[in-house]
């Protein structure tokens, strides 16, 4: 009963994100993959901090508010850094839940263990593990995710994006870790104030979501529009391709035409699978999305850095860019 209690309301909370997630941006995979790394984060940290016990280095109060909090956080952060590297996270909806679900499978192991060898416990030890350092160790690594998704979209000082998120988790559990505050009043502000927190930045991504949809989407349905009927010429785009073909020969013009052609189409539905998504429809499926996603990397590849950047002005292949044409995969 005392373990049920404490493994509860992290997987509950878990389950609350996920429902306020309404693009529906968690890819139901990798969301397992998180919470499988955060269990075996948990043991990771246990032979790391189990080790330093027994090699006697520092005392145990020592490792529980300074080591313990460091090596924990690092260990939980390394699939956050991999998701993010491979652009797997988009937003902070859905970057701040998979760094829950590594939390919350960290926090499942350790309350588990920690009742299996408690010396004494009972409800409110219970309580206070599941509401309290559960919630801790999936809010801190939410933290992390949210702080780094957020250096990657601006693609400026991620370094020091990364280095910030760590310390910030860091600071949090090693405070946690000194108590001092009185545990219960600490529980009870953690009950509050980690879901109102969670909401507003839910809400906020959401807003960015929709612009983000919005803009584009209507700006690169009318520019393929202009391209299937042959009236690029026509537009400020097709002016600006006009004035590359002094600078380009004209079989990179002609792979330039084709990928920014490729791209669009590519981009259109990815951005109409999130709309589906939104409005609770099934996502639309098709079979040639793979082939044309080799051959979108062909072509950017065959135009080179040079290409791309020049092509800045007209697409920009950056991180958020690179997220949405995973998602069709």
């Amino acid at each position: 009963m005392e373990i049920f209690l404490s493994i509860l309301p992290v997987l509950l909370f878990l389950i609350f994100l996920f429902l306020l997630d309404s693009f529906k941006l968690v890819v139901n995979k990798l969301l397992i993959f998180s919470l499988l790394w955060g269990i075996c984060s948990a043991g990771i940290a246990y032979l790391s901090n189990n080790f330093i016990m027994e090699v006697g280095v520092v005392k145990f109060e020592i490792l529980s508010s300074y080591i313990a909090p460091a090596s924990e956080e690092l260990t939980k952060s390394l699939f956050i850094f991999l998701l993010i590297y491979r652009k797997r996270a988009g937003f902070m909806i859905d970057a701040a839940i998979y760094g829950f679900a590594v939390g919350a499978g960290f926090a499942l192991v350790e309350n588990i263990f920690y009742f299996q060898n408690a010396v004494s416990s009972g409800v409110l030890v219970s309580i206070i593990r599941g509401f309290g350092t559960a919630l801790m160790h999936g809010g801190c690594t939410a933290l992390i995710a949210i702080i780094l998704i957020s250096g990657r979209q601006r693609e400026s000082y991620y370094l020091l994006h990364a280095l910030l998120a760590v310390a910030a988790a860091y600071i949090i559990h090693s405070a946690f870790n000194h108590f001092y505050i009185n545990p219960v009043l600490q529980t009870i502000g953690i009950i509050i104030l980690l879901p109102l927190i969670f909401i507003f930045i839910f809400r906020y991504n959401e807003k960015q979501l929709h612009n983000w949809l919005e803009i584009e989407f209507s700006s690169e349905v009318e520019l393929l529009q202009m391209i299937n009927k042959g009236k690029l010429s026509s537009t400020r785009a097709g002016d600006y391709l006009t004035s590359l073909k002094t600078r380009f020969v004209g079989e990179t013009i002609f792979d330039m035409y084709c990928y920014i052609q490729l791209y669009l189409e590519l981009s259109i539905k990815a951005k109409r699978n999130l709309m589906l998504k939104e409005s609770g429809f099934p996502t639309i499926s098709e079979t040639d999305i793979h082939d044309k996603l080799l051959e979108l990397a062909a072509l950017r590849k065959q135009i080179g850095k040079i290409g791309e950047i020049t092509l800045a002005p007209l697409i920009r292949m950056n991180y958020r860019d690179v997220w949405k044409l995973n998602l069709l995969r």
